[in-house]
């Protein structure tokens, strides 16, 4: 039975009741008896749910009942979340007393008996709520039903490597082929191709596996790869087009340079340019375009994936390549990779695995989502279930899959359900980092968790999506992997996401009073209409029950004359019960003392705001805050005193002009998970004497410009080291202590690496990943790597005058090695000196060509 999203946000404020940091909040301030009412009204209202979603799209009572439902549920959440920050400060108070002597407005209502007061009556008008919603649930007979909240068992599947592989590509052999027929035939002309086919048939991967072909990589001297945005807007093209060639991000040009620009960078060169998946067929913008693509040599070819036929007409110079499903013997192989892995199938299974394939019309973004849906699950009446829903006729009546793929959603586990609706916060087609996924999900509290790091827990998340192919892995580093979202999985969680999450620009008037996430659309620095600063929308008094404002992801390095002082004023007094704020890109020089009215505050990201100087003192009452994120703040002279007071924080990236980070406090953040020091020109000393970063897992350090002393000593947890461009004063006594429990190291642009790795302690076997990239200092790897019997990843990229390798231990999965002169001439398949070193190990790229790629 489908589970809805309301059903998941009821399940979230039940298990957050049941919380060890609630029930322990709750003893502090007296109302338990409160809390367990509530806790019961819901209760039974939560065991109807089931059966009220199936009958709300028959009864327009019904729909504005759980309408009023949703709202109530979102109240206790906040009423919840509250009681835990008091319950935080009135910690910090007893631990730190107040901050010289405004104890009062460090902890508003810090009497207990006006604070119980005040807490009792917000609770009481919940209770009030819910008992009304309770009564009104008679009138619909609805029926009592079991809902699964735990999480379906699904067997291990280790998420793939490279970029397409076996678990992305079947029966695409003859498309490709003809594709690059096409692509090798001389032609004086600019040639478009258009691929044609509906959502989910793979235009995008099978324009990746010619794109990546090595036969077409030698026939053209530039490969150019863009999404395209909706309305074709020729200026995004533009740059688009020029970053893919250079990597340069052009978004301060305007259209007359950028024209220029793009002219002298493809001018004479033979070159394939990808525009994938393209919406519009206005012919002025793509005869605009096209003049300006003319300027690289006339064998040069456009390969151009779109849904609608009428822009394959309008771009194409040669019929299009209508995609098709996949014949049904590919699909069922599909099917079968995705539904049984490596298990043997049953047969009975399998039987009615063939009905369903033969019911997806070789639809292969379809037959991969339903075989992952199908993954975990074992008894034959659910595949039955699956194989007899009617939302198989939308696709025969109306070729639309989407009916279909909304199983995927109505199958997940209650606790992924709001994950997945956030991917609506995104906009479609970009690259989502993992860690930022999970920290956006910790901060609006939709992972949770008693006994797990709850980092951890949001990893096993985004596998669990990745995992039911509703995400698609684009790359994996030693530390982050990279996602994006289908169009078509994009649209299903717009859908799912309607009533909660809004995605806006800068002009908005007006959202929904039931939204509480709002993501801003914008890719470019676009003017606020009105004068004084504020996009219209956030004006409204109803917007205190927002949660989340969160950016999409503006030009780095670009200031945004839109983020004033004023926006940020009008967030913070308008938006009282913020989770997640994203002032990343602004033009204020300074945070209003006023942010620490936000109580609730879990992420503040002031990234890229290159005027902003000071931070305020009171930002330390944010007792509630996980992140805080001051990357690229090149000209932030100070940080806040008493930091230490930030007891939650888990995540903080600093770039500041400070010499030393002693006076601030951070060297007491007992909980930090993260700390990232990025562009700190004159920083030399972290921290000098007592260190309690104790549960300190990754460090990054990057682009400092002064040798730093860092306590390694002090940092027992540490499981995660990054050094970019950077000097260390690597002391004898911090000397034996470098290694700790490290299980990641990357090295870039370190001139000391070689004295780094001889201090490494030859006895720590944790290490799993080792990375190093640019360091013409390194001369060999040392032996003891050969010792540590988990590593499984090795990187060796731009090391020229690497020239030695040792024997690979037989734990390691991948080793890549790229343009390091000697070493790589060694490593040459079967011939090379030092083959016989490496031969055992299923993946080797040799100067970016897998010589052996298997996926053992």
């Amino acid at each position: 039975m489908a589970e809805s999203l309301l059903l998941s946000i009821a399940e979230g404020v039940l298990g957050k009741i049941a919380s060890p940091a609630l029930q322990k909040a709750i003893a502090i301030y007296s109302i338990k008896d409160q809390i367990r009412e509530l806790n019961g009204t819901l209760t039974e209202i939560t065991a109807v749910l089931l059966d009220a979603e199936k009958q709300r799209a028959k009864n327009r009572c019904l729909q504005l009942w759980l309408d009023g439902l949703q709202e109530v549920l979102y109240d206790a959440e906040d009423v919840l979340d509250e009681i835990e920050c008091e319950a935080l400060r009135k910690r910090v108070i007893n631990r730190y007393g107040g901050i010289k002597g405004k104890v009062h407005n460090f902890f508003s209502l810090s009497n207990p008996m006006i604070l119980r007061a005040k807490i009792s009556k917000k609770i009481k008008e919940i209770r009030k709520a819910l008992s009304k919603i309770s009564i009104e649930k008679e009138q619909f007979g609805l029926t009592e039903g079991s809902v699964e909240t735990g999480v379906p068992h699904i067997r291990s599947r280790e998420a793939p490597y490279s970029f397409l592989n076996k678990w992305d590509v079947v029966g695409r052999g003859p498309d490709k082929q003809k594709i690059i027929e096409i692509l090798m035939q001389s032609n004086d002309n600019l040639s478009v191709i258009p691929i044609v086919g509906m959502g989910g048939l793979g235009k995008t991967t099978l324009a990746k596996l010619v794109y990546n072909d090595d036969i077409v990589k030698e026939q053209f001297e530039l490969l150019l790869w863009l999404c395209v945005p909706e309305d074709f807007d020729l200026k995004t093209i533009m740059e688009g087009i020029i970053k893919s060639a250079t990597s340069q991000s052009l978004s301060n040009f305007d259209i007359e340079q950028l024209q220029t620009i793009l002219r002298n960078t493809i001018k004479n060169k033979k070159y394939l340019l990808v525009l994938d998946d393209v919406w519009s067929n206005g012919r002025t913008c793509w005869k605009q375009l096209k003049d300006l693509l003319i300027e690289g040599a006339k064998e040069s070819k456009i390969i151009v994936t779109t849904r609608l036929p009428e822009v394959a007409s309008t771009m194409g110079t040669i019929q299009a390549h209508k995609l098709e499903g996949l014949p049904h013997e590919d699909a069922m192989a599909l099917f079968e990779q995705w539904a049984f892995d490596e298990k043997e199938p049953r047969p009975d299974l399998l039987a009615i695995g063939k009905d369903i394939v033969n019911k997806s019309r070789g639809v292969p973004l379809l037959v991969k989502t339903l075989g992952s849906l199908l993954y975990a699950r074992e008894e034959k009446q659910y595949w039955e279930h699956i194989r007899d829903s009617d939302t198989w006729q939308f696709v025969e009546a109306e070729n639309d899959i989407m009916p279909v793929l909304q199983l995927s959603y109505d199958h997940l586990p209650l606790h992924l359900k709001r994950c997945f609706a956030t991917f609506s916060l995104f906009p479609k087609g970009c690259v989502i980092a993992s860690d930022n996924l999970t920290r956006l999900w910790m901060a609006l509290g939709l992972i949770s968790s008693t006994k797990e790091n709850l980092e951890d827990v949001g990893v096993k998340c985004v596998k669990d999506l990745w995992k039911r192919s509703l995400l698609h892995l684009v790359e994996e580093s030693e530390s982050r992997s990279f996602f994006k979202v289908h169009d078509l999985i994009h649209s299903l969680a717009m859908s799912v996401a309607q009533n909660n999450c809004s995605t806006v620009d800068l002009d908005t008037a007006e959202i929904s009073d039931r939204v509480r996430f709002v993501s801003f659309s914008s890719t470019s620095s676009e003017r606020i209409s009105n004068c004084d600063g504020a996009p219209p929308f956030l004006k409204k008094l109803t917007l205190k029950r927002l949660h989340a404002i969160r950016r999409s992801r503006f030009p780095p390095g670009e200031d945004d004359q839109d983020i004033t002082k004023e926006y940020v004023k009008t967030c913070i007094t308008k938006c009282s019960r913020l989770r997640y704020l994203d002032l990343s890109c602004g033009s204020f020089e300074e945070l209003p003392s006023s942010i620490c009215s936000l109580k609730q505050l879990r992420s503040l990201l002031l990234r890229e705001n290159k005027r902003l100087k000071k931070l305020p003192d009171s930002i330390c009452e944010l007792q509630s805050l996980l992140q805080l994120s001051l990357h690229g703040c090149s000209e932030l002279e100070v940080l806040p005193k008493h930091m230490e007071r930030l007891i939650n924080l888990r995540f903080l990236s600093i770039t500041t002009k400070l010499e030393s980070l002693q006076e601030s406090g951070i060297q007491y953040l007992q909980n930090l998970q993260f700390l990232g020091i990025y562009m700190c020109p004159n920083l030399q000393v972290l921290f000098k004497g007592t260190c309690r970063l104790t549960r300190l897992r990754e460090l990054e350090i990057g682009n400092c410009g002064r040798p730093i002393s860092l306590p390694f000593g002090e940092l027992t947890a540490l499981e995660s080291l990054a050094i970019d461009n950077c000097k260390l004063t690597l002391i004898q006594e911090n000397k034996s202590n470098v290694s700790l429990k490290l299980r990641k190291l990357v090295i870039s642009r370190f001139q000391q690496v070689m004295e780094l790795l001889q201090c490494l302690n030859k006895d720590a076997f944790n290490l799993e990943s080792f990375a190093i990239y640019e360091c013409p200092n390194l001369m060999a790897i040392p032996e003891w790597l050969s010792n540590h019997t988990h590593l499984k990843l090795i990187r060796l990229i731009r090391c020229p005058n690497l020239c030695y390798m040792p024997l690979a231990n037989k734990s390691l999965k991948e080793l890549r090695i790229e343009h390091c002169g000697e070493l790589s001439n060694r490593c040459e398949f079967r011939r090379g000196e030092d083959w016989h070193k490496i031969a055992h190990v299923p993946r080797v790229q040799i100067d970016l060509r897998n010589v052996q790629w298997t996926d053992d």
